[in-house]
C-alpha cells in the first residue's frame, strides 16, 4: 500500500467524523457527538498514525531540532501522512470537545457554525474561538 492509497482512505474516513459530528449536533445526540465522531473516529485515525511513525518515523530524515530539519522530515512521503493523519485526528477531537461544550454550556448551536470550520480547517483556531465564545458567554447551563 502506497502513502497515497492510505491518504485517499483516511480523509473519507475523518470527513465521516465531521459528517457524523453534525447529524450528532443538529439532532442533538451526544452518543454520534460524542463517542462516533469524538472517540472512535480519532481513535481509528490514531492507531493508524501510530503505524505510520512506529514503521517509517526511523528511516526519514530530519528532526524537530531546527525548522529546517522539520521540513526535512516533511520530505518523506510517509512521515508527511502521518503528519496528515495526526491533523485529521485532532482536528476531529478538538471539534467533537468544543461542540460538546458549547451545548453543554446552553449556547445556542449556531455559534457552532463559525466554529467548526475553523476547527476542522485550522485546528487551533477554532478551539480558541470556542474558549473565547464560551468564556465570555453565558448559556443557559451553568
Amino acid at each position: 500500500m502506497t502513502p497515497d492509497t492510505l491518504f485517499s482512505i483516511a480523509n473519507p474516513i475523518a470527513l465521516a467524523g465531521w459528517l457524523t459530528l453534525a447529524v450528532g449536533i443538529v439532532t442533538n445526540r451526544p452518543f454520534l457527538r460524542d463517542r462516533v465522531a469524538g472517540l472512535y473516529v480519532p481513535l481509528l485515525l490514531a492507531i493508524a498514525y501510530t503505524l505510520i511513525i512506529l514503521i517509517f518515523w526511523w528511516s526519514a530524515e530530519g528532526g524537530f531540532d531546527t525548522l529546517a530539519n522539520v521540513q526535512k522530515l516533511f520530505t518523506s512521503p510517509w512521515v508527511a501522512l502521518g503528519g496528515w493523519v495526526h491533523y485529521l485526528s485532532y482536528d476531529l477531537a478538538i471539534g467533537a470537545i468544543v461542540s460538546r461544550q458549547i451545548m453543554e454550556r446552553g449556547l445556542p448551536r449556531l455559534v457552532l457554525f463559525p466554529i467548526l470550520p475553523l476547527a476542522f480547517l485550522f485546528g487551533p483556531i477554532g478551539y480558541l474561538g470556542a474558549q473565547i465564545l464560551i468564556h465570555t458567554r453565558k448559556g443557559t447551563a451553568q
